[in-house]
């Protein structure tokens, strides 16, 4: 059987943790940061776990060779 191709986009996005939960960076870090605080923008390093089934399996689908307990 062939590979599965891997969709870029979900890849860069998300990680799973080594129990199997989805881990993402929050939203809100790309650009217009000159007037935030430090603080705020210290937060945006955060990595959200995910707890929901359904994303977890659609990521699964997408991105189905991300490593797990990175």
């Amino acid at each position: 059987m062939p590979k599965i191709k891997t969709y870029k986009g979900a890849a860069k996005r998300f990680t799973f943790s080594a129990g199997g939960k989805l881990r993402r960076l929050t939203q809100g870090k790309g650009h217009l940061k000159r007037r935030t605080p430090k603080r705020t923008k210290r937060l945006f390093d955060k990595l959200l776990t995910d707890e929901s089934n359904a994303h977890r399996r659609q990521v699964q689908r997408l991105a189905p060779y991300i490593k797990k307990g990175e």
